[in-house]
């Protein structure tokens, strides 16, 4: 059943049109005809049941018919912290940890980023990784959607994520995931770019907190390795037990 993202406030027996980003999803992309049942959601944590009871060429009148029990919270809070890649790279690193779970995402600038972003573009690519973002949402199944921050600086990042638990992506490390304490609610993790951080920038962080630690014997993309390591946080911590 197709399911869409939409900004506005839901709730059963609701009759309205949608805004034109998801009409146009549902009539143009998805070609779907009156009659259509679909889900709604609107990131406050439920689904809910509609139907499609008008098509026109630009707008679309949906009748919601009921709403899903609420999400519950996830049980490990996971922060992204993600050095700005090559933009397929970037994409596809934002879309995958959202669909692992993550609950914020923050695009960093670091020293060895071999992307650069102009400053007059940064509203441009945080609007599309958002949107990134959401479509995840959508094939997950996911109804609270992720923070995706804006573009920030590794020092204010790491500023804002003390006191927790942290841990730094290095493949020189020598501890590994398994041999850390486990975390209470919350986990930050940082991941460099393609040409990883500076000496100085790991300094950074482990001055604050984060403890540096490696996924295997293997040195891993800068879009896989955020991956494995939500993949493998929600494994001893998270939501996959």
């Amino acid at each position: 059943m197709p399911r869409i993202y939409t900004v506005q406030p839901l709730t059963t027996g609701l009759e309205t049109e949608l805004e034109t980003e998801a009409a146009h999803r549902l009539l143009q992309v998805l070609r779907l005809k009156p009659g259509r049942e679909l889900v709604l959601f609107n990131g406050d944590g439920r689904d809910y049941r509609a139907i499609l009871v008008k098509a026109a060429k630009r707008s679309a009148g949906i009748k919601v018919l009921g709403r899903s029990e609420q999400e519950p919270l996830f049980p490990l809070a996971i922060h992204l912290g993600l050095a700005i890649s090559k933009s397929e790279r970037m994409d596809f690193a934002v879309q995958k940890s959202v669909e692992l779970g993550t609950v914020s995402i923050t695009p960093l600038i670091t020293e060895h980023c071999v992307a650069r972003v102009a400053t007059q573009r940064r509203n441009n690519r945080l609007t599309h990784w958002r949107k990134v973002a959401v479509s995840a949402c959508e094939q997950s199944g996911r109804r609270r959607l992720p923070e995706v921050h804006e573009i920030g600086t590794l020092k204010n990042w790491l500023t804002d994520h003390t006191g927790g638990t942290g841990i730094l992506l290095d493949p020189a490390a020598d501890r590994s995931l398994h041999q850390l304490s486990p975390p209470a609610h919350q986990i930050s993790v940082l991941v460099g770019p393609e040409g990883g951080l500076s000496e100085s920038e790991c300094e950074l962080a482990a001055q604050t907190g984060f403890n540096r630690v490696r996924l295997g014997p293997r040195v891993m993309r800068a879009e896989t390795a955020p991956l494995a390591a939500i993949s493998a946080i929600q494994m001893l911590w998270g939501d996959f037990r």
